[in-house]
C-alpha cells in the first residue's frame, strides 16, 4: 500500500510510458526543458568566464584608475604621487607618458614597414607595481635601459620585428619641427629617435597586443618634449570595484584642476556589450522552455479530456477540487524537475569537457572554431555563478508549473456530474 497522497500517487502512475500522444508529447517536453537548461547553463557559464578573463586582461595592462591635469601635463609628479598613496584604498601609483607615434622597421633587406602605435613610457621601479606586464614577457626581457622598447605580440609579427632589431621613431612634436623645416625649405635635417627591441609581451589582449609600445619615461619624455613632466598617474587598487568611490574621494582631496578615470569608463564600450549580450542569450535561449512549456500544457490538456470520466468519479467520491488540481499540477511539476535535473547534470558534464569537445570538433571540422587571434583566449573559458544556475533552474520550474496550472484548474472546476456524463 503506497503511503503517498493518492493524487500523487495517481500521477505518477498516469505518467508511466505508453504507447499514447499524450507519453510522446510528455517525453518531447522532458526533453525541451533538459535541453533549455543545459543550453542555458553552458552558455551563460561562458559568456562569465569571457567576462571576468576580459576583466584580468584589462586589469592586468591597465590600472584602476589614470589621474590627470585638466589643461595639460603634469609637473612636480613626485609629491602629487605621495599624496595619492596616502589614500588607504590605494595600493599603488605610478606616472605614465602615452601618446601616439609613427615607426619605421631597420630591416637588413627589403622595403621597412610602418605603423602607428601608441608609445606609453613607465618607471620600471614602479611599473611592476601597477600592471602584471613584467610577468607576460614571451621572448627577450623586461629591459627599459637606454634606447630599448618593448613591443606587443602581434604588432612585432606584423611588422616582422624581433628581439634585436631596431625601429627608428617619429614623434608628434618631430613631425612638426620636419614639416616646418620643408616649408621653410631649411637645410636643417631632423632624425628619428633609434630603439632596440629588447622584449616581446602578451597580455592576452588584442588591442594591448597589436597597438602599444612600451619604453622608459625618460625617453618618453624625450620623445614628446615633456621635460620632467608625465601625461598622468596610474593608479592601482586594493578593490577594483571601488574604483568609483576612490575616483571621487581623490577629485575631493586633489582639487578641481585634476580628472580622474576609472578602468570601468575607459572599457564601458566592451564591457557593456558583453553583459548586453549575456542577457539576450539568456532570454532567447529561454524561449527553448517556453516551447517546453506548450508541450506541457498540451499534454496535460489532452489528459483532461481523456480523464473527464475518471474526474468526475473521483469528485463523486469526495475529492475535494484542490486535490483534483494538484492530481494535474503535479504531474507538471513532474516534467520540469525531471528537465531541469537532466538539464543541469548535461550542463555541467558539458562545461567539465568543454576544451575537450573543442578540439575533438576542431580535429574533426579541420576548422579553428574558437580562433585565439581574434578572442585572445587559447581555451574556452567558463566561470559557474551559483545566482546563474538559480535563477535559470528555478525561472524553468516555475515555468514548467505555470504551464500545467491552466488544465488543473479547469480539471479541478470540472462538475462531477457532467463529468460523469462525459463520453
Amino acid at each position: 500500500m503506497s503511503r503517498l497522497p493518492f493524487e500523487l500517487f495517481l500521477a505518477l502512475r498516469y505518467l508511466r510510458p505508453k504507447r499514447t500522444y499524450v507519453s510522446v508529447i510528455t517525453l518531447i517536453s522532458v526533453i525541451g526543458v533538459m535541453l533549455g537548461v543545459a543550453v542555458l547553463i553552458i552558455v551563460i557559464s561562458v559568456m562569465s568566464g569571457f567576462d571576468k578573463q576580459l576583466r584580468d586582461k584589462i586589469l592586468g595592462f591597465n590600472a584602476h584608475l589614470r589621474i590627470m591635469k585638466q589643461d595639460g601635463t603634469l609637473a612636480g609628479w613626485p609629491a602629487l604621487l605621495g599624496l595619492v598613496e596616502k589614500n588607504p584604498n590605494v595600493k599603488a601609483a605610478a606616472p605614465y607618458v602615452m601618446n601616439q607615434v609613427m615607426v619605421e622597421t631597420q630591416p637588413q633587406s627589403g622595403n621597412p614597414m610602418q605603423g602607428a602605435p601608441w608609445v606609453r613610457g613607465v618607471e620600471p621601479q614602479y611599473e611592476t607595481n601597477v600592471s602584471l606586464l613584467h610577468t607576460n614577457i614571451i621572448a627577450g626581457e623586461f629591459d627599459l635601459s637606454g634606447h630599448s622598447v618593448l613591443l606587443g605580440e602581434e604588432f612585432a609579427r606584423a611588422m616582422r620585428l624581433h628581439v634585436g632589431d631596431h625601429i627608428a621613431v617619429y614623434s608628434p612634436p618631430m613631425l612638426k619641427k620636419m614639416r616646418e623645416s620643408l616649408e621653410k625649405k631649411s637645410e636643417v635635417a631632423y632624425t628619428p629617435m633609434d630603439f632596440e627591441v629588447r622584449g616581446i609581451f602578451d597580455v592576452g589582449y588584442y588591442e594591448y597586443n597589436a597597438n602599444v609600445l612600451l619604453t622608459s619615461l625618460e625617453n618618453a619624455q624625450e620623445l614628446f618634449e615633456l621635460d620632467d613632466q608625465v601625461h598622468g598617474l596610474m593608479v592601482m587598487l586594493k578593490d577594483p570595484d571601488r574604483a568609483d568611490a576612490v575616483r571621487k574621494e581623490l577629485l575631493t582631496a586633489l582639487g578641481d584642476n585634476y580628472r580622474v578615470t576609472t578602468w570601468m569608463t575607459e572599457n564601458s564600450y566592451i564591457l557593456n556589450a558583453l553583459m548586453v549580450e549575456k542577457k539576450v542569450m539568456f532570454y532567447l535561449l529561454f524561449f527553448i522552455m517556453i516551447v517546453a512549456a506548450f508541450g506541457i500544457a498540451n499534454s496535460l490538456i489532452t489528459f483532461v479530456v481523456q480523464k473527464t470520466r475518471e474526474i468526475g468519479v473521483m469528485k463523486a467520491l469526495g475529492a475535494t477540487r484542490l486535490q483534483v488540481l494538484w492530481l494535474f499540477l503535479s504531474q507538471s511539476m513532474f516534467v520540469g524537475v525531471l528537465g531541469v535535473v537532466i538539464g543541469f547534470g548535461l550542463g555541467m558534464l558539458a562545461l567539465e569537457y568543454r576544451n575537450e569537445f573543442l578540439h575533438f570538433m576542431n580535429r574533426l571540422t579541420g576548422l579553428e572554431l574558437f580562433p585565439a587571434q581574434i578572442y585572445s583566449f587559447t581555451e574556452l573559458p567558463a566561470l559557474i555563478m551559483p545566482m546563474d544556475i538559480l535563477i535559470i533552474c528555478g525561472s524553468a520550474l516555475l515555468i514548467c508549473v505555470l504551464a500545467g496550472l491552466i488544465p488543473a484548474w479547469t480539471a479541478g472546476r470540472l462538475n462531477p456530474v457532467e463529468a460523469l456524463r462525459h463520453e
